[in-house]
């Protein structure tokens, strides 16, 4: 999969493509069925197939704060390999700024879809709205194929247990700890990537050495403590994570996710693990000392042997 920042390093390979376009936040279920219908299309033509990746999302350009914008449920470099892994030909990252939040709808099509990619068929939700003060429509896509030449087809609708699958229902399935529901959701367990990094060392402190992985977002749909799955060369190991603002010990406004690996000893800085979640065991607290800490702590983490335990 070739990744381009600029239409026109697509245009020295192909002139022509098959497109979908979004956020794809997530890559959940109802995503992988518009990706199938991609491919699908992209086979009959015999057409690169193309994902337009919005980055970063518009949300996140227009909130005045960033506790102001849905949380992401993927960062950029996470979607990019879950796409890769659908056999996605090319994605182009599609740059949300003041300009092209400026750009008219009409513009939107004739400059990125048709002089910049060269669409041939447009796989979109009925839905989708794009150009400035969101005014271009369906019906606008339509009516520019019979101008220009391309073929707008309407994304198939995922349904999963009754509900229509989206990103939204994702988080909000997350926040209830619903994991098993999220699994089905995604076609595969909730997880987020990043590199450990070199933190204050206080878990090791408190005697309870923990790996800090680099979120890169600005806001995550999970807080509190939970039983989760890290893979470490291989092998998976249990672990206590706490994700969140870490309150009692810290006033920055920056999320963290800290990873203690149960029956673990090894240096892992710089390494990139794989966190699996599979349970809640907690909300997020603050408490009133470094003991009461401790102690809570240690529960969790016999909360956690407990659960996969029960789980084997």
């Amino acid at each position: 999969m070739l990744v381009v920042k600029d239409h026109r390093d697509f245009q020295l390979r192909y002139s022509r493509c098959v497109a979908t376009i979004g956020k794809f936040d997530g890559v959940h279920q109802g995503h992988q069925a518009i990706l199938g219908q991609l491919r699908g299309k992209a086979a009959q033509l015999e057409l690169p197939a193309l994902v337009i990746l919005i980055e970063p999302h518009p949300e996140e350009f227009f909130a005045p704060t960033p506790e102001q914008c849905p949380a992401r449920l993927n960062t950029l470099d996470e979607k990019l390999a879950l796409l890769e892994a659908m056999d996605i030909d090319f994605v182009y990252l599609l740059k949300f700024d003041a300009a092209l939040s400026q750009l008219s709808a009409a513009d939107y099509i004739r400059d990125i879809l048709v002089d910049g990619l060269g669409i041939a068929a447009f796989i979109v939700g009925n839905d989708f709205r794009y150009g400035y003060q969101r005014r271009g429509d369906f019906q606008l896509l339509q009516e520019a194929g019979g101008k220009f030449g391309f073929e707008v087809i309407e994304t198939a609708t995922c349904v999963v247990e009754g509900h229509r699958v989206s990103s939204t229902y994702v988080r909000q399935q997350l926040e209830a700890a619903n994991f098993p529901l999220v699994e089905r959701l995604l076609g595969r367990p909730y997880s987020i990537s990043g590199e450990v990094v070199e933190g204050r060392k206080l878990g090791a402190d408190l005697g309870f050495p923990t790996c800090n992985v680099n979120l890169h977002r600005q806001r995550v749909p999970l807080h509190g403590v939970y039983a989760c799955e890290v893979d470490v060369d291989g092998r998976s190991y249990p672990a206590a994570v706490n994700i969140g603002y870490r309150p009692t010990v810290t006033d920055l406004g920056e999320a963290l996710l800290e990873a203690h690996l149960l029956d673990f000893s090894g240096d892992l800085y710089g390494r990139t693990l794989e966190v699996i979640f599979r349970g809640k065991v907690r909300g997020e607290e603050k408490f009133d000392s470094l003991e009461a800490l401790i102690r809570q702590i240690a529960r969790d983490v016999e909360q956690v042997r407990a659960f996969f335990a029960a789980e084997t």
